[in-house]
């Protein structure tokens, strides 16, 4: 996928007024410059946005423009609010009234270590953050504005791990409210967690969520060119271990080809369409000749979002998570909970789905297949098999809870299978959920939360917090320090919190 970070900025906002006179006013301005460039130091994998300096903000008209342009650029994620000296909060109530972007308090000071043979009340007049920033977050508490707190010195590794990782949030935000999403046919027949309010998305999410008829696709995959195929075929030749029936004279390559034609229909509509995510389902089908496997498989790997039996709301949720861990080792991909060990002392759960799990959740080479699918009544429909890596993931689902949309996340740890695997031809990953799997289940299921997620081994959790916070979404975490009758609790405060911030 293209890089999602290039040309987006974080403004850096310092706060001060004209009390202190101009010779402590350019002494603002310097060493907040300063302090924009440390977080510019950081390595592009921990802050991979530019942060862009802005003048001092003085007086409540300035800030209020600064608010206002922000929102107005679409290349500005968010911002960063620091308050350098005392800067009365008075004059922030218009600014932080009008700010719709996402916005991070970093309370920090210029120096690390205290000159204290040197302090004198010029170097007090000028260094007040210790309080100033305490007068900015009083007016924002008392305004309502969601916001990311973070203390400490900008050249400190956690601070910079900490605004890094909002700021790939502000982006995942950044992608959900100018995400469209294609969606092609309706939902899995009698299915309840796949259904939602599309509407209501677009106004909590600004996601627009829209339907086409499968055959509009297949007019596409119709006018695919023998040479756009073919072109597809020795891609597909260099990058996998292609089974031996699917290789160039093999007995099932007239398959492969109709995957690449299924590719590259799915690619060109996509493309046109403005789309950055898209679902598809195996009961409307149309025209087409097989379930699409392979194609979706590549479409993901190139940063599209996609939910299996139109799961719009996964697509959305692996749209995001493939932006905000862009350039992180790892990947995203849909994810269901499929089946479980439950052997005590060994539980684990077997995640796949029918053929759509995305190849970067691998470093080895995926293996081409073809083999029969039992549901959709097409032909046998290609796909990449392979194993999830191990490592740490966390695995994400979104629910529509009428009144809202509810998030469940769960820290897991992607294991090796405790065995092979030769007759289950499918992408898969095995996990152990945090803390233990009966307690996770056991939350999952009292969350309500889907059983169609996304699994990511490129995010840990705090991005997921971050995007909550933004979105003004709930979120429900489930890891190690989770206990049933906690989290039970919380869903309890959750549901009364969430009804009220959202008004009659």
């Amino acid at each position: 996928m293209n890089n999602p970070f290039d040309g987006k900025q974080i403004w850096f906002l310092t706060g001060s007024q004209d009390l202190y006179g101009e010779d402590t006013l350019r002494q603002v301005a310097e060493q907040s410059q300063q302090v924009a460039a440390a977080l510019n130091d950081a390595d592009d994998a921990v802050l991979p946005v530019e942060v862009v300096w802005k003048p001092v903000l003085k007086d409540r008209d300035a800030i209020r423009r600064a608010a206002l342009e922000a929102n107005s650029d679409p290349d500005c994620l968010g911002v960063i609010v620091w308050m350098h000296t005392f800067s009365p909060a008075k004059m922030w109530i218009l600014g932080l009234d009008a700010l719709a972007k996402p916005m991070l308090h970093l309370h920090t000071q210029a120096n690390v270590e205290l000159p204290w043979a040197d302090i004198d009340m010029d170097f007090m007049n000028l260094n007040q953050a210790a309080h100033g920033d305490r007068e900015f977050a009083y007016i924002a508490t008392r305004m309502g504005n969601r916001r990311k707190t973070v203390v400490g010195h900008a050249t400190h590794p956690a601070v910079r791990s900490k605004i890094g990782t909002w700021a790939r949030a502000a982006a995942g935000w950044d992608a959900l409210t100018n995400l469209r999403l294609a969606r092609f046919g309706d939902n899995m027949r009698n299915v309840a967690v796949t259904e939602g309010d599309k509407t209501e998305a677009e106004i909590r999410l600004g996601t627009s969520v829209n339907t086409w008829g499968v055959n509009d696709l297949v007019e596409r995959v119709d006018a695919v060119t023998d040479a756009e195929v073919d072109a597809l075929l020795a891609v597909y030749d260099e990058a996998y271990d292609v089974a031996p029936e699917l290789r160039a004279g093999g007995e099932r390559r007239e398959s492969l080809a109709y995957g690449a034609r299924l590719e590259a229909g799915m690619r060109s509509f996509l493309d046109d369409g403005g789309f950055g995510a898209f679902t598809t389902n195996f009961e409307d089908l149309g025209g087409l000749r097989q379930l699409p496997g392979l194609p979706v498989q590549r479409l993901m790997a190139d940063g599209y979002g996609f939910g299996a039996e139109g799961d719009w709301k996964t697509a959305i949720l692996v749209r995001a998570a493939k932006v905000m861990g862009h350039g992180l080792p790892g990947g995203a991909s849909l994810m269901e909970d499929y089946t479980y060990e439950m052997t005590p002392g060994r539980e684990k759960i077997l995640g796949a789905h029918m053929l759509e799990i995305c190849p970067t959740l691998t470093t080895s080479t995926p293996r081409l297949e073809i083999h029969p699918l039992g549901i959709g009544d097409r032909e046998d429909p290609v796909r990449l098999v392979f194993d999830t890596d191990p490592g740490e993931g966390v695995v994400v689902a979104m629910s529509d809870l009428r009144e809202r949309f509810r998030l469940v996340a769960n820290v897991v740890d992607v294991v090796p299978p405790d065995a092979e695997l030769p007759n289950l031809p499918v992408a898969r990953a095995v996990w152990e959920p945090r803390p233990d799997f009966a307690t996770s289940a056991e939350c999952w299921l009292t969350a309500g939360a889907a059983h169609h997620t996304v699994l990511t081994t490129a995010l840990g959790l705090p991005v997921f917090e971050d995007l909550a916070e933004i979105a003004g979404v709930e979120l429900a975490t489930i890891d190690g320090a989770t206990t049933t009758r906690g989290f039970a609790q919380e869903l309890r405060w959750n549901a009364a919190y969430h009804r009220l911030a959202q008004g009659l």
